[in-house]
């Protein structure tokens, strides 16, 4: 695809060959542009007949499956350089981490993702002096080349996805910026990508409910091709677990932007809990009400029996509404069957109007 490559802050041609070959269908494979930042050729195949686009949605319907397996695999890798047990491991130091999925210009997800070794009793406990960054690194760097994800390739075949080889590992240092970056520097990544969408990769921002809706979006042709094959695998037998067609705008991709473990920082829940608590607050102050703290509570516990069905005026107006509904329906019952042959709208259509209108 089209992309943008730079080195020393001078911008480089996208795909330079020196023998300008042509692939199958006649298209060039290189490309000598230098890209600006907003190129809408950027992301874009050279060829879109020879991109691979079945294996592009499979892979996107497939990362958060592959991020587990890795997330799972970390400590084992761990637990098998130090020659202990994933239970002795636990006993003596934690991993944390917390990512975030962002949407390349070609319509790949990728992850960012903060690792972290804290103490058994979480982020504010140390974790042992042999649990260096350098250990860390070499467990990342090794549990990413042994997970792969085997997927339903056709009735008898499957397909193995796994990760390519643009991992970049870097160490996070708090407050400072020796050899890797800054705790503020990480925040502001993370928030940089967590504020991204699948717009910006070319699609749309709402389900597609049906597929012929696709030929009249407003995306670019890579995107829509990359839906069609949404809806195409979506009917295969091997892909029928795969909610392929429900997240066809998102490409595939129907995992969760952000997700973290449990003891890396504060829960989801509470900072909803929090988020909704001062939203409320908000509205007391504008209506003038009071804090429910400061008023008594009263609790009725008593419960009896007070009737059921309408009560007061309530059976007049169901028997008035029923009545309605026969009439519309008999109404159409008989324009069903004295159809005029001229196909024009007789004064029943007008009628039946007339009965559901009042």
């Amino acid at each position: 695809v089209h992309g943008r490559r730079e080195k020393n802050g001078k911008v480089l041609p996208c795909r330079p060959r020196r023998d300008f070959p042509v692939c199958e269908h006649g298209r060039p494979e290189s490309c000598g542009t230098h890209h600006d930042r907003d190129d809408p050729q950027l992301g874009q195949p050279l060829c879109m007949d020879c991109y691979d686009y079945r294996n592009a949605v499979l892979w996107n319907a497939h990362a958060g499956r592959l991020w587990r397996e890795f997330t799972k695999t970390v400590p084992s890798v761990f637990a098998r350089l130090f020659g202990v047990s994933r239970t002795e491991l636990r006993r003596m130091l934690r991993l944390s981490y917390a990512k975030v999925a962002e949407y390349q210009a070609r319509g790949l997800v990728h992850f960012h993702a903060v690792i972290r070794l804290d103490g058994p009793e979480g982020p504010t406990d140390r974790p042992p002096d042999w649990a260096t960054v350098p250990m860390l690194d070499q467990v990342i760097r090794q549990a990413a080349q042994q997970v792969t994800v085997s997927v339903p390739d056709g009735p008898r075949s499957s397909l193995a996805l796994g990760w390519g080889d643009q991992l970049d590992v870097r160490p996070v240092y708090v407050s400072t910026e020796l050899d890797g970056v800054s705790d503020q520097r990480v925040a502001s990544y993370v928030a940089k990508y967590a504020t991204k969408g699948a717009e910006s990769a070319g699609t749309v921002d709402r389900p597609i409910r049906n597929v012929w809706d696709v030929t009249s979006l407003d995306v670019t042709e890579h995107a829509r091709r990359m839906i069609l094959t949404c809806f195409i695998l979506g009917d295969l037998p091997q892909c029928r677990d795969v909610p392929l067609r429900q997240w066809a705008h998102m490409l595939g991709y129907g995992g969760h932007f952000s997700t973290k473990s449990r003891h890396y920082s504060v829960t989801l829940g509470d900072l909803r809990q929090a988020r909704a608590d001062h939203r409320a607050a908000q509205a007391r102050a504008i209506l003038g009400l009071p804090d429910p703290a400061e008023r008594d509570t009263i609790t009725v516990q008593d419960w009896r029996y007070a009737g059921s069905g309408h009560r007061h005026g309530e059976a007049f107006w169901a028997e008035l509404a029923r009545q309605r509904i026969a009439t519309a329906r008999k109404i159409t019952r008989e324009r069903a069957e004295q159809v005029p042959a001229d196909g024009t709208s007789s004064s029943t259509d007008e009628q039946c109007r007339d009965v559901l209108a009042d």
